[in-house]
């Protein structure tokens, strides 16, 4: 029932443009939800992240689990063909690459702005995301495919084409030059 009030007072996030604000931040949405959720729901919650690690923490959500799966599995297709791309060896483990998700890494490596790329594969993953998306739309599970959903737009909001530009710029001369190269914060 919690989740029916949560729910009811959080934005849409369907059909936004890059032009329209958010209607909600993310700090905002968390502290809605610690009002109307509780125990196991409200730590999921906590823990969701877009880049789970290969040996994440296994969730209880079917939904949660079916995006850590999809994840780490386009992150192995990505990394298999940059691997191949520069004839390295690539362990993938005995996970399975679907074709498709194959051709979406290529395609996201032969895009010449990094830019472009992470556009290419924030568009997949929120194609993805809808496959996931619950019919329920005041279920628990429709709470973390929001969060997901919330966190994701609000990532492909943050790139800034010419700060990305110099950072892979000086990423890059820093491989080829064999220099080390100090994180800015």
């Amino acid at each position: 029932m919690s989740e029916y009030y949560l729910m009811s007072q959080l934005p849409s996030l369907d059909g936004l443009s890059d032009g329209v604000p958010l209607a909600i931040t993310e700090e905002r949405f968390l502290e809605l939800c610690r009002r109307f959720l509780k125990g196991k729901a409200l730590g999921e919650l906590e823990r969701l992240t877009l880049t789970p690690g290969r040996d994440a923490e296994r969730s209880s959500s079917a939904l949660i689990e079916a995006w850590n799966a999809g994840e780490r599995r386009l992150r192995l297709a990505l990394g298999k063909v940059r691997a191949e791309k520069l004839k390295k060896p690539f362990d993938a483990g005995d996970e399975p690459l679907p074709v498709e998700l194959l051709k979406v890494a290529t395609e996201a490596v032969e895009q010449q702005s990094p830019l472009m790329a992470e556009r290419l594969l924030d568009a997949h993953r929120l194609r993805f995301l809808e496959t996931l998306r619950p019919m329920d739309a005041f279920c628990e599970e429709f709470v973390f495919y929001y969060a997901l959903k919330l966190k994701l737009v609000l990532r492909a909001r943050g790139f800034d084409a010419v700060l990305g530009e110099e950072a892979y710029r000086n990423i890059y001369r820093s491989v080829v030059n064999g220099e080390e190269l100090e994180a800015k914060q």
